[in-house]
This record gives C-alpha cells, sequence and structure tokens, in this order.
C-alpha cells in the first residue's frame, strides 16, 4: 500500500556533508510525522530527527546544530540535510513517516529500506 525509498547515502570525509531524501508513494491522504532513524552495526536504531504536520522538528542531542530537515519542496517527501559529519554518524539511515489513509486517521508506521552513510578518511 506505502512504500519509502531513501537515497542520497555515500561515503564522505569526516567534515563533509550529505543530503539524504525520503519519497513515500501509495495510499496516502495525510503524513502526520516524518523521522529519519539510523542504526549503526551492532546497535539499536535510534531517532535522529522527527517532523509533525505543523512543520515543528526535534533533533537528538549528538546531532542538534549539524543536521535540519528542510522545508519540504515536494508532496511526500523529506529530506536530512546533514554538515560537519563524523565517523561516529556512520550508520545506515532510515526514512520513517506516519500515514493517515482517510481524514482524521492517525495513521500508520511506515519505514523505508534505508541508505548507507559512511563517514571516513
Amino acid at each position: 500500500q506505502v512504500q519509502l525509498v531513501e537515497s542520497g547515502g555515500g561515503f564522505v570525509q569526516p567534515g563533509g556533508s550529505l543530503r539524504l531524501s525520503c519519497e513515500a508513494s501509495g495510499n496516502i491522504f495525510s503524513i502526520n510525522v516524518m523521522a529519519w532513524y539510523r542504526q549503526a552495526p551492532g546497535k539499536e536504531r535510534e531517532l535522529v530527527a522527527s517532523m509533525t504536520s505543523d512543520g515543528g522538528t526535534e533533533y537528538a542531542d549528538f546531532v542538534k546544530g549539524r543536521f535540519i530537515i528542510p522545508r519540504p519542496n515536494a508532496r511526500r517527501t523529506v529530506d536530512l540535510q546533514m554538515y560537519s559529519l563524523k565517523p561516529e554518524d556512520t550508520a545506515v539511515y532510515f526514512c520513517n513517516m506516519r500515514i493517515g489513509h482517510f481524514r482524521g486517521d492517525y495513521g500508520n508506521a511506515y519505514w523505508g529500506q534505508g541508505t548507507q552513510v559512511t563517514v571516513s578518511s
């Protein structure tokens, strides 16, 4: 019914930048919450940043001041702009959206397959 696809991951040196993008498709009436998570090898998935339907954003302490969710330029899309990347930012980054299928529906959570970000010299 719903598919989320991330893109923009890659290999960068410490201090570099990347911009990730997530596009949703399928049976979508509304997107109530958009978020980015990441998971490093051997570790649990952790919340990186989120945006609510009114445009409010929240960021994890370890990325605050370096990462930002820009204002979406297209419907069903959420980006993550990352600056001053560190080796510890290396992880698979996942897009997550809470999507409603009809008016008044709080929605269900959906996940993308993830995109690899590697920060190394």
